[in-house]
C-alpha cells in the first residue's frame, strides 16, 4: 500500500511537470510573432537586422528631416544623437507627431531604410518611451524636462 501512494505521487509530478512545459512551449510558440525587439538607430548602425525580421525603433524625429510625399507617403530620419535611421511610413501619422519629438516605430529594415507599418508618437510634452529616454541616456544626449526648466543659481 505504502509503494502504491508513492508511485501515485511521482505519477502525478511527472504529469504536472510534463503539462507546464507542453503550456509553456505552446505559450511561447503564440507568441513568436508578437515579440517586437526595441533598437535605437546606433544599434541599427552597429548591427543591421535582416529585412525579414520586425522590430521597434525609437529615437527623436530629426529636426527639417519631415518630407510628404505623395499620397500618405511621410518620410523622416529619427536620431538618438549617436546614429540617424531614414524612416519611411504610409499613413496617417498621429496628431502629436512633429519634429524634435520621441517616436516609436513598428516595422522592418529595408536597404536601409526602416519601413514603418505604425507609428506611435508622445502624449504629452513630458512622456517619452522608456526604451528612448535609456537609448538616449546611453548616448549622452538626454535632458529631462525639469532640468531644462530649473531656475540656476539660486
Amino acid at each position: 500500500m505504502r509503494g502504491l501512494k508513492k508511485q501515485r505521487r511521482i505519477q502525478i509530478i511527472v504529469v504536472a511537470f510534463v503539462a507546464l512545459a507542453l503550456s509553456t512551449g505552446l505559450v511561447g510558440y503564440a507568441m513568436r510573432d508578437g515579440i517586437n525587439f526595441f533598437r535605437s538607430p546606433s544599434q541599427i548602425a552597429e548591427a543591421p537586422p535582416a529585412p525579414t525580421e520586425t522590430f521597434r525603433i525609437g529615437g527623436l524625429v530629426e529636426a527639417g528631416s519631415l518630407q510628404r510625399g505623395q499620397g500618405e507617403t511621410i518620410r523622416f530620419n529619427v536620431t538618438d544623437g549617436g546614429a540617424t535611421v531614414p524612416v519611411s511610413f504610409t499613413g496617417v501619422l498621429p496628431d502629436l507627431f512633429a519634429e524634435n519629438q520621441g517616436m516609436i516605430g513598428t516595422g522592418q529594415l529595408v536597404d536601409g531604410v526602416f519601413v514603418a507599418k505604425e507609428i506611435l508618437a508622445k502624449h504629452d510634452e513630458s512622456y517619452m518611451p522608456k526604451e528612448v529616454v535609456d537609448a538616449l541616456k546611453e548616448q549622452g544626449v538626454y535632458r529631462h524636462m525639469e532640468e531644462d526648466t530649473a531656475p540656476s543659481g539660486t
